[in-house]
C-alpha cells in the first residue's frame, strides 16, 4: 500500500490512456476519423460494454441506475464516507468526434487504473461515471441522465422520450441491457469532478495546458413552427406564396443577428431544418427549425427570447405564415464551487502546468451535478477548437496532463475530511 501523501511524482499511464481512446474510438467509428456513437444504440451498448468490463477486470463494482447511468466505485477505507465522483459521457453527436465525453470518461477510467496500480488506499470511495444520453442528439433535452440522477428531470418522462424514429428511451435501455435498478447507486457525493476538452479555441491559441472551469453559459432551446401553404412550384404565382421555407430562411437569419445586436458573448444558432413535404417541385407548406441560445447572463437571455418572439411575430405578419416560437429547455448560468475550482488550480501549479480559467458555453453534465455537491471542470486543448465534427482531435501530451490533474485534484478530494 502506498501513502497517499508519497505520490507527488504519481501521473497516469500516457500510453494506456492513449491507447483506451483508440479502443473505444472503434465503437461507432466513422470513415472520417469520428464517431456516429448515438445514446442507446448499439455503439454506445459496445462502448458501455467495454468500460464494465474493464472495471469488472479490477474488481471493482459497477451499478446501473433506472436510466441507464453506469456507476464504478473503487473503494475507499471508509465505506460509508460520501464518495467523490468522476466522470462524463461516451455518447457523441451524429458524426461527432472521439474525445468529447469519451475522454471524460477514460480519463477517470484512467485515474482508478493508476491508484491500483500504485496500491493508493483513499479514505474515500471513488467513483467513475458514464452519464446516459449527454449530448441529447438522440433524446432530447441533452444532459437527460445526470439531470434524472439529481432531481432536475423525473425518471417516468425520461423513459418516455422518443427519437425520430419513434423509439423510446426506456424501451431502447432495455433492449440493449441497461435498464437498471437503484441498487448500488451513489446518492451522497463529496466532490464532483469532470475533465474535457475545451471545445473551443482558447487554450491552444493562447498556449494554457489546462483550463480551470469556473461556470458553463445558460442554454435555450426553441422549437420553431412556420406554416404556410404547400402548392405546386410551377404553377403558383409567386405573388400567390405563403412559403414556409422562405419564412423560416429570414427566421434563420435574424436569429445569427442577435449577437450583434444584443451581446458578442451571445451564441445563437439554428441546428436543425424539417422541411415539409420536401420535394423540389413542391412549396414548402411547413417547417420546424430548432434553436439554441446561450449566454452567461440570465437577463440577456432574456433579451434574445424577446427578440426572437417580436421578429418570428413581424416575419408571419409580412409573409402571410403562421409562426410559432416552444420554449424545450431552459438551462440557467451556472457557477461551480470556488472551493473546488481553487483545489484544482493548486493542482496545476503543482504538477507545474499552465493554467487559465474559463467559463464553459457548452453544457456538461457538471450542470447538474454542481446543483447537489460541490463541482468543478478541467479543461484541456483540442486542436483548432474543433468539436462536434469528425475533424476534433487533441495531443497525447493534453490527454496525459488533464488527466493528471483530474488524478492529483481527486486524490487531494479524496483524503478530505466532512
Amino acid at each position: 500500500m502506498t501513502d497517499i501523501t508519497s505520490e507527488t511524482t504519481l501521473g497516469v499511464d500516457s500510453v494506456r490512456l492513449w491507447n483506451s481512446l483508440r479502443e473505444v474510438s472503434a465503437f461507432g467509428a466513422t470513415a472520417g476519423g469520428g464517431l456516429d456513437r448515438l445514446a442507446l444504440g448499439d455503439h454506445d451498448r459496445a462502448a458501455r460494454d467495454h468500460l464494465v468490463r474493464a472495471a469488472q477486470e479490477r474488481g471493482w463494482a459497477v451499478a446501473v441506475d433506472p436510466v441507464g447511468n453506469i456507476f464504478v466505485t473503487r473503494p475507499g477505507t471508509e465505506p460509508g464516507a460520501a464518495p467523490v465522483l468522476m466522470g462524463s459521457h461516451l455518447d457523441s453527436q451524429p458524426l461527432g468526434g472521439r474525445y468529447d465525453g469519451t475522454y471524460g470518461v477514460l480519463a477517470g477510467l484512467e485515474v482508478l487504473r493508476t491508484l491500483d496500480d500504485a496500491g493508493v488506499r483513499t479514505r474515500r470511495p471513488l467513483v467513475l461515471a458514464d452519464w446516459t444520453n449527454e449530448e441529447g442528439s438522440r433524446f432530447s433535452p441533452s444532459m437527460l441522465g445526470s439531470a434524472v440522477y439529481t432531481g432536475a428531470h423525473d425518471l417516468a418522462g425520461a423513459l418516455a422520450r422518443t427519437d425520430h424514429a419513434g423509439a423510446t428511451l426506456g424501451g431502447e435501455l432495455a433492449r440493449i441491457g441497461y435498464a437498471g435498478t437503484p441498487d448500488g447507486v451513489p446518492r451522497r457525493l463529496h466532490r464532483a469532478l469532470e475533465v474535457h476538452i475545451e471545445q473551443g479555441p482558447v487554450l491552444e491559441d493562447e498556449g494554457v495546458d489546462i483550463g480551470v472551469v469556473t461556470g458553463v453559459y445558460g442554454i435555450r432551446w426553441y422549437d420553431v413552427s412556420v406554416r404556410g401553404a404547400g402548392g405546386h412550384s410551377g404553377t403558383t404565382p409567386m405573388s400567390a406564396r405563403r412559403d414556409a421555407l422562405v419564412a423560416a430562411g429570414a427566421v434563420v437569419r435574424s436569429v445569427s443577428e442577435l449577437a450583434d445586436a444584443l451581446s458578442p458573448e451571445l451564441r445563437a444558432t439554428t441546428g436543425e431544418i424539417v422541411v415539409s413535404p420536401n420535394s423540389r417541385n413542391s412549396i414548402p407548406g411547413s417547417v420546424r427549425l430548432a434553436l439554441d441560445v446561450r449566454h452567461p447572463e440570465d437577463a440577456v437571455l432574456d433579451r434574445a427570447e424577446r427578440a426572437i418572439e417580436e421578429r418570428t411575430a413581424e416575419i408571419a405578419r409580412a409573409s402571410g405564415t403562421a409562426i410559432t416560437v416552444e420554449p424545450v429547455l431552459s438551462q440557467p448560468p451556472t457557477v461551480f464551487d470556488a472551493g473546488t475550482a481553487a483545489a484544482v488550480r493548486r493542482v496545476a501549479d503543482r504538477l507545474g502546468l499552465s493554467r487559465r480559467d474559463l467559463v464553459s458555453g457548452a453544457g456538461h453534465d457538471s450542470v447538474h451535478l454542481s446543483r447537489i455537491a460541490p463541482t468543478a471542470m478541467i479543461f484541456i486543448p483540442c486542436v483548432g477548437g474543433v468539436s462536434h465534427h469528425e475533424s476534433e482531435n487533441i495531443r497525447q501530451d493534453w490527454a496525459v496532463n488533464g488527466a493528471n490533474v483530474l488524478l492529483h485534484t481527486a486524490l487531494d478530494a479524496a483524503r478530505e475530511s466532512d
